[in-house]
């Protein structure tokens, strides 16, 4: 926030109060330095009544085009159908918007150029991967290939459109399925919450149809295991990071801790990482 003093409040609204958003309120609230939660945006507030009013500072209830109004940056915590709706007035007020369903971003990419005709940002968290600053840097020089495999508990997959259209039965599962092997396009398409972190790779190294990706259904795991390969011009690196769950089994317990991580960014006088 150039030209503004350094006590002047980041305000943070956050448009949806799942096992994210939640994580995320408590932390604003608890207090991150130069930011304070303003608003917060609900599909039924009664349902979150008990929660906000048990903050310290609780914010305002508004509608999701409203949060832009009160807030320097909104954090979008809800299903990625809702992306546009959320992201879209924030960036026409030259607004920052921190999007977590990043998939639903790959059909909307036109907010991008909306947000850069009115001043505005969208950024994407880390979120539930390691290494996306290797993968921005190798990015300014030439990546030749990204490759991901995906491997999750069968309570994390339950739903998703892939597996509902093409009838795979998963819940009797004795060993790993590959459900899915194709672009990161093809696979936000078919795995909608659960390959946000495909996206995010394909965004920071070289796009969602060169990026490739495998899909699993392992009911010998407990975690979300990610498995990255990049050959790139100046390295050749491997990731890999195994994330607990939370209370929604499609969501990992680092995202909300990702997005946290992010903000504190904004206004860090010593920050590390790209």
């Amino acid at each position: 926030m150039t030209g503004q003093k350094a006590s002047h409040e980041l305000r943070v609204a956050i448009a949806g109060l799942g096992s994210i958003g939640t994580k995320i309120a408590t932390a604003l609230d608890q207090g991150i330095e130069g930011m304070t939660l303003s608003a917060v945006a609900v599909r039924d507030p009664a349902k979150h009544q008990a929660f906000i009013g048990g903050l310290r500072h609780p914010p305002k209830i508004l509608p999701i085009d409203q949060l832009g109004e009160v807030a320097d940056i909104v954090v979008e915590c809800a299903p990625s159908n809702h992306l546009r709706a959320i992201v879209e007035p924030v960036v026409k007020r030259g607004k920052a918007a921190v999007v977590v369903s990043v998939g639903g971003l790959l059909d909307n990419l036109d907010l991008v150029d909306l947000a850069r005709a009115n001043g505005g940002r969208i950024i994407v968290p880390t979120g539930a991967l390691i290494g996306l600053d290797a993968v921005n840097a190798a990015a300014i020089g030439t990546i030749h290939s990204v490759k991901m495999v995906t491997r999750k508990p069968i309570d994390g997959l339950k739903g998703a459109p892939f597996i509902v259209q093409n009838n795979i039965d998963i819940d009797n599962l004795r060993e790993p399925l590959k459900l899915f092997e194709g672009s990161a396009r093809e696979a936000a398409k078919g795995f909608p919450a659960n390959v946000n972190v495909a996206v995010a790779l394909s965004l920071a190294g070289i796009g969602p149809d060169r990026t490739q990706i495998q899909v699993w259904a392992d009911p010998t795991v407990t975690r979300n295991v990610h498995r990255i390969e990049v050959e790139a011009d100046s390295a050749r690196f491997s990731m890999g990071i195994e994330n607990i769950p939370s209370e929604n089994p499609k969501t990992g317990l680092i995202t909300a801790l990702s997005v946290i991580a992010l903000l504190r960014k904004q206004r860090a006088t010593l920050c590390v990482g790209t």
